[in-house]
């Protein structure tokens, strides 16, 4: 079947017709062919490819109806006579995936049964998987010897099956799998990391309700050891849960075992350990140290992976204790030219949080080298970082806005743009010797603004900062450029910050009149609204009136 998969993708890519074989498929017509399943003898290659039409287009959203779907699963469960070993992993995913849709789907619990109890073993831990779909809390009783064999079987494959599938029956019957305790118990002491890892999950599910008996179990288990890295991520995890539902201390036993796997033999145990560190509720200064330094230790590792995961949790913690982290500064910089732009990102950015005021310009120099290069996730966080940076350093208000201008310009979607204009906002807001630079910058970027919810926005600000700067004329051309060029609801909003210049200013006054007078004709009725009210109220030249309707007004 795979060849003949390759041959087709060959003839497309010769034909220029690449594209999805089941793009166009039609429920009635895969219907009609799922009645080849009652063909003798069975055409194993034929149903495997009507079984894969079925699972895409329920995938894909669309609703089969229960008769469909039982006519059709009825019809599938006469396939179990073939031995053909794709087509019976077909089965079992078809099985699962329409168990939730047609009606007496247990039917096909014997066939499943004999299978997960067969001598074929990579028939089982599928049967497994899809016998438990279709249980309920009423054939709870009869699956419990079979799925307590299975959790100790010497087949790896099996057992994680079984013990996958037992943390979903949870919900069916949690008292009947609790029975399972000893079972489980045992499967945690298996060699296979997996099995030990499926295990370890399980009984945390089982006694998860008594926190005395989860303590008891990470005490254990951490004394005792365990083979597989995931239990041991598993483990910590839980014991954060514990400090930080409990509102327990450094002191407590639990933070002990998570700072015990900072110098475990497992890379994965460790950056664990270190990111569970710096993320409690409880930790100081004092006690991120250690974290730090397993992370500054990941900053020079051959592997991308540690570099990146160091990094950015590196860049998380300089938001709240920059501190902490200025030690690992000299090895931050050493990752600004790493070949992995994302990682470069970060390290800039966090050294933006962590460094002093004369190292901000080389930062911005270098990070623009490469800005065209990372994604827009990763430009939010250079945008993030910049915010705080000229909360920290306001004289460097000149050269963060331009290179925030800069990235404007760019292009960039929604999120993207919408963290740059939120940013420049803040500094307008918060710094007054920024705010002449900032409003010129987002009268440039609303003069080709394709976001109508960001220019309303700046339209906004424009209208209640504009008339308070030295020179406001200058900001009525890009204001009134709106009113001509852009939608509805940009109109409108122009219209209002035109009010309120016209408000704020009487050597204004008369040319708002005469813009405002112009807009009573447009074609939308809010707009044309908004022009005649605020031409009306603006004719009388009350300043009550405009204090209370124009400049005061929600």
């Amino acid at each position: 079947m795979l060849a003949s998969f390759r041959k087709q993708d060959k003839k497309d890519e010769e034909s220029g017709t690449s594209g999805n074989p089941y793009k166009n498929l039609e429920k009635a017509s895969v219907l009609q062919e799922a009645r080849t399943f009652n063909e003798t003898p069975v055409n194993a290659r034929k149903c495997i490819q009507i079984l894969t039409k079925i699972i895409y287009m329920i995938n894909q959203g669309e609703q089969l109806g229960q008769t469909e779907a039982t006519e059709t699963f009825f019809a599938m469960t006469k396939l179990f006579q073939s031995k053909d070993m794709m087509l019976r992993r077909m089965i079992y995913l078809s099985i699962k995936e329409m168990s939730t849709v047609a009606s007496d789907v247990i039917i096909v619990t014997s066939s499943l049964t004999r299978d997960m109890t067969g001598k074929e073993d990579s028939h089982r831990g599928p049967a497994i998987r899809a016998l438990c779909k279709i249980t309920d809390a009423s054939m709870m009783q009869s699956v419990e010897r079979y799925m307590k064999q299975a959790i100790v079987d010497k087949l790896p494959s099996v057992a994680s099956a079984a013990l996958t599938s037992s943390v979903h029956l949870m919900r069916q019957g949690p008292e009947v799998v609790k029975r399972w305790v000893n079972e489980v118990q045992e499967a945690v002491n298996n060699d296979n990391i997996m099995v030990q890892y499926h295990a370890l999950g399980l009984l945390y599910q089982i006694r998860r309700t008594d926190k005395h008996a989860i303590r008891k179990l990470i005490v254990k288990f951490s004394k005792a050891g365990l083979r597989s890295p995931y239990a041991y991520c598993f483990l910590i995890r839980i014991a954060s849960n514990l400090i930080n539902e409990e509102g327990e201390g450094t002191d407590s036993p639990m933070y002990d075992f998570i700072d015990s796997c900072l110098r475990h033999k497992n890379e994965m145990v460790i950056y664990e350990a270190a990111s569970t560190i710096v993320s409690l509720k409880c930790v100081t200064p004092k006690e991120l140290s250690s974290a730090v330094n397993v992370l500054q230790l990941f900053i020079s590792s051959p592997k991308p992976v540690l570099r990146y995961a160091a990094v950015r949790t590196l860049n998380k913690v300089a938001i709240q204790y920059p501190a902490a982290v200025t030690a690992c500064n000299v090895d931050l910089e050493t990752l600004i030219t790493d070949s992995n732009r994302s990682i470069a990102t970060l390290a800039i950015t966090t050294l933006l949080k962590t460094g002093n005021e004369a190292g901000v310009d080389r930062l911005m120099k270098q990070i623009s080298s490469f800005l065209s290069e990372i994604s827009d996730q990763f430009k939010t966080v250079v945008v993030d970082a910049i915010k705080s940076l000229c909360q920290k350093f306001p004289r460097k208000h000149t050269v963060l806005m331009t290179f925030l201008a800069n990235m404007l310009r760019e292009e960039g979607g929604y999120e993207y743009k919408k963290a740059i204009v939120n940013t420049i906002i803040s500094i307008v807001e918060e710094n007054p010797e920024a705010k002449e630079a900032g409003l010129a910058h987002l009268c440039e970027f609303i003069e080709d603004c394709e976001h109508t919810s960001l220019a309303t926005r700046i339209l906004h600000l424009l209208g209640r900062e504009g008339p308070r700067t030295t020179t406001p004329a200058k900001y009525i051309r890009y204001i009134y450029n709106r009113v001509i060029l852009e939608n509805a609801p940009v109109r409108a909003a122009a219209v209002s910050a035109l009010a309120k210049f016209g408000a704020a200013s009487e050597d204004l006054l008369p040319n708002i009149l005469v813009l405002l007078q112009r807009t009573t004709l447009d074609q939308d009725d809010e707009v044309r609204d908004r022009a005649t009210f605020y031409y009306q109220l603006l004719k009388h030249n009350d300043k009550a009136l405009n204090s209370a309707y124009i400049l005061n007004c929600k």
